[in-house]
């Protein structure tokens, strides 16, 4: 494997990793491998020893076992963590022990690697650290106004940026929490333009969307003949992020069957098409998000505890739009540029007091939500610009006062209408919740798919 010219940053100008193991025949066969790859090779037999060459020397990564006389390679990881921040290191595992390196993972381990060596793997492992090392990395927003990014200066907003920069620069995965419509994807995207796998490609897949019975054949693909209509091999999604990262979005609505079967893929780094049988190496990070509460769900049975162990290894959180109402400002007036760019005609204002008034609502559909009564409000402004009366919200009626007797038929009339407003907010608060899946906001609301379609058609909602 070749490494560009430019990664190296030694004297020699070649890239040098530091082995940390008791065992001569793995620090041989290590030094060996690490060679072909026109690489330096240090060792290490002990963690005082690699210490003492970690205050001395330059490294571009440290690769240490797992057991060593005068200590655990988690106390290297985590000394390496508080001196060498800017140092990745990869830990080797016993076979199935992948609780020590979900530990390693939490400590800020870059990555890991089982006995017995797979040579494969540990190329990809190396190549992907040198190169997070000797590259600079971009900066998180990027400059096109055109693109999606992070908006805002709140403190909610600077901090998930520096976990943003943090995370990109390990291999372990991260679920991405936070409600519906705050901008979960764009964060996973970020990450992975951020990191090393950025040249790789992002496949983000909807978990709640591919139908249960056709799920392992797009996750994993299937052989020609396999079942009834499979007149072809076909790669599955997991196969198309090889290089790159794999976004799992709305991981909670995977089915208990799917969860062990992705389970595999993150312990094993390993999948079987349909049909096949055998298991194929895959490369992938993997980043998962969802609106729901992950640790709920496995308490009631409905998510393994297994596999939430395993996925949650970093958890990042995206701050709601009331916990950062500061930031609509700058939301709105990108947003109205980039509107005002797809008319072709200058970019929309907005006016102070309907800046306000957007501070004060909830926003229980976030940004997603602001977008779209921008758009609304963009739609009924005649002038250029838009003012309170153009801001149309979404608001919870009060219950009525009680009336007298005699305006029992008007106090009737107006319940009624204060029913269906309630009735209207929560179905709409559903759909959002849902990406407007009727089946899934059904289920959430209690009550079957015919039911919800009849009451959004005698409501009116679109």
């Amino acid at each position: 494997m070749n490494l560009s010219a430019s990664t190296a940053r030694t004297e020699a100008g070649r890239p040098t990793v530091l082995i940390v193991d008791d065992e001569p025949d793995l620090l041989e066969l290590l030094s060996l491998t690490l060679r072909r790859m026109n690489l330096r090779t240090r060792t290490a037999p002990d963690v005082s020893t690699a210490q003492k060459l970690l205050k001395g020397e330059s490294f571009d990564l440290c690769l240490t076992d797992m057991r060593l006389p005068d200590g655990d390679g988690l106390d290297l990881v985590a000394w390496i963590q508080q001196n060498r921040t800017e140092l990745p290191v990869a830990v080797i595992t016993a076979h199935g022990n992948v609780e020590s390196a979900v530990r390693a993972l939490k400590l800020g381990a870059f990555d890991f690697v089982s006995k017995p060596l797979d040579l494969g793997v540990l190329r990809k492992l190396v190549d992907n650290a040198i190169r997070l090392g000797a590259a600079s990395p971009p900066p998180p927003q990027p400059p096109e106004p055109g693109r999606a990014r992070l908006i805002g200066h709140s403190m909610p907003m600077e901090q998930l940026r520096e976990l943003i920069a943090r995370v990109a620069r390990s291999e372990a995965p991260v679920h991405i929490s936070g409600e519906s419509g705050t901008g979960k994807e764009l964060v996973a995207r970020l990450i992975h333009e951020s990191g090393a796998r950025r040249a790789g490609p992002f496949v983000a897949v909807n978990c709640g969307a591919i139908p249960t019975e056709l799920m392992e054949s797009e996750f994993f693909g299937h052989k020609r003949g396999s079942f009834t209509g499979a007149h072809a091999d076909k790669k599955g999604l997991v196969q198309a992020a090889e290089g790159g990262t794999l976004f799992l979005d709305e991981v909670a609505d995977l089915p208990l069957h799917m969860q062990v079967k992705l389970l595999r893929v993150v312990q094993e780094k390993t999948v079987r098409p349909v049909g096949e049988s055998q298991e194929e190496k895959v490369d992938v990070r993997i980043l998962s998000a969802t609106h729901k509460s992950l640790a709920e769900l496995v308490a009631q049975g409905q998510f393994r505890e297994d596999l939430f162990y395993r996925i949650n290894v970093i958890e990042l959180h995206v701050p709601s739009l009331r916990e950062r109402p500061e930031d609509i400002p700058d939301i709105a007036r990108t947003v109205l540029g980039r509107l005002g760019r797809r008319l072709n005609g200058p970019p929309p204002r907005i006016s102070e007091e309907a800046l306000a008034l957007l501070k004060t609502y909830p926003f229980p559909g976030n940004v997603r939500e602001l977008e779209n009564v921008l758009e609304r409000a963009l739609t009924l402004c005649l002038g250029g610009t838009i003012t309170p009366e153009h801001v149309k919200l979404r608001t919870t009626a009060r219950a009525p006062a009680a009336a007298p007797a005699e305006h029992a038929g008007a106090a009737g009339a107006a319940l009624g209408n204060h029913l269906e407003s309630i009735e209207r907010t929560a179905i709409l608060q559903a759909l959002e919740k849902t990406r407007y899946n009727k089946t899934a906001a059904a289920k959430l609301l209690g009550m079957s798919f015919r039911a919800l379609r009849y009451r959004i058609k005698k409501l009116g909602i679109e």
